[in-house]
């Protein structure tokens, strides 16, 4: 009886050994990570929100309604690094008096970068505006840490605030009736190339898509 018994309970025990076994191989057979990025992309399909950050209306037009109430505001957090005021001091940042329409690397004796340097030119109200956008896209290299600041309509209050700071420039004409929606056109013309992912003269068998930034920061605080 108790051999029988042995035999039995060996068969039992080799038996969950093999299950467990077979268990741990075909588990890591199929083994599977879970992808960085969930789903895959899907040729002809525009994905959603492409193309806006370039259709933004041209700084020219904004600046008609700019609030330099809401540019000072903005410029507050600038000033941990520039000063505005009239022979203000150098600090992390050059003085920013009169910058509008003044060269690029205006400030005489800061250690600007090559990379702005290297720009050329006037800080026109375009340049500024891109330069405020995201100064390392526009000065590659650039050592202005400032992320940048997204929105055009903050970005021209305070362009407008700093212009009164000794510069005055007269703020440019708006732009002509249909010329501040080119961007916005060209992107509808090339979603209009793709149809639910497919071409526009594919038949189809039934009819079924952001800095943080930080504050924002004018030219160059090295």
């Amino acid at each position: 009886m108790d051999d029988r018994f042995n035999t039995i309970a060996g068969w039992v025990l080799g038996g969950g050994i093999v299950l467990l076994g077979a268990s741990l191989v075909t588990g890591e057979y199929f083994k599977a990570e879970r992808p960085e990025t969930m789903g895959f992309p899907i040729a002809g399909v525009v994905e959603e929100g492409a193309g806006e950050e370039d259709a933004e209306p041209p700084i020219a037009a904004l600046l008609q309604n700019a609030d330099l109430a809401a540019g000072e505001a903005q410029f507050r957090k600038c000033s941990t690094c520039h000063t505005i005021n009239p022979g203000g001091a150098t600090g992390l940042g050059p003085n920013l008096h009169g910058i509008m329409g003044a060269n690029v690397g205006h400030a005489a004796g800061f250690a600007y970068s090559d990379a702005l340097l290297s720009k050329g030119g006037t800080w026109t109200w375009e340049t500024m505006s891109e330069w405020l956008r995201s100064p390392r896209n526009y000065a590659p290299g650039t050592k202005m840490t400032f992320a940048g600041l997204s929105d055009p309509q903050d970005r021209a209050n305070l362009i407008a605030w700093m212009n009164a700071q000794g510069s005055n420039l007269p703020l440019p004409p708006p732009p002509a009736a249909g010329a501040e929606e080119p961007a916005a056109e060209a992107a509808a013309e090339a979603s209009d190339q793709v149809v639910n992912g497919l071409a526009p003269d594919t038949p189809v068998a039934a009819e079924g898509n952001a800095v943080t930034t930080a504050g924002p920061a004018a030219p160059e605080g090295e």
